[in-house]
């Protein structure tokens, strides 16, 4: 049975790491927004790490599905929604809910390689780079792994630039030159 005041917990403190950063956010302002008390948040997670390992998963699942499903939505043939990866991109940087990607916030935050924090960030961007790769293969590129890192490194450069608003528009940017990239690697396979 899914606790609610564990949920709560997880959508407060989501909200709250993602807009002002995760050693900004202290326990108190959780609870106090949450309104829930401080011996519940210890029954369900044992530090403030836990808690923001719990958020990281949730985004991971929330962001994903959706990110998935906005590609099967949007284009017919493997290389379309390859595309279509800048345009849902586009569509979140311009959401009024855009404070950069949660992951690479954390990661900015929390640098040691070897905190179970930076390993989830790590495992949700190589998540993404494997769909990408897997789109990239039924593209038939002639060498998907390398499609696969090209535009995941465009991805990441673009959801960056926007955030700290370098260049506007840059998943517009970043999809004219994954049109280059797909189409060249594409026509050589």
């Amino acid at each position: 049975m899914i606790s609610y005041k564990r949920e709560k917990l997880i959508e407060t403190a989501r909200q709250l790491f993602y807009q002002y950063g995760f050693h900004a956010v202290g326990i108190d302002l959780i609870l106090k927004k949450s309104g829930v008390a401080k011996k519940t948040l210890y029954n369900h997670f044992y530090s403030k790490d836990d808690l923001i390992l719990a958020v990281l998963r949730r985004n991971d699942e929330h962001f994903r599905n959706h990110f998935v499903r906005s590609l099967e939505n949007r284009g017919f043939s493997a290389k379309e929604k390859l595309l279509s990866i800048f345009d849902t991109t586009e569509e979140w940087f311009t959401s009024s809910q855009f404070h950069g990607c949660i992951f690479i916030n954390a990661i900015a935050e929390y640098s040691d390689r070897s905190v179970p924090i930076h390993t989830v960030c790590k495992e949700y961007k190589r998540t993404i780079r494997d769909c990408i790769a897997g789109l990239a293969r039924e593209a038939n590129a002639s060498d998907p792994n390398e499609l696969a890192d090209q535009l995941s490194l465009l991805l990441e450069g673009a959801t960056v630039t926007e955030q700290v608003g370098a260049i506007r528009k840059s998943a517009e940017r970043a999809r004219e030159i994954a049109i280059i990239l797909i189409n060249r690697a594409c026509s050589l396979s």
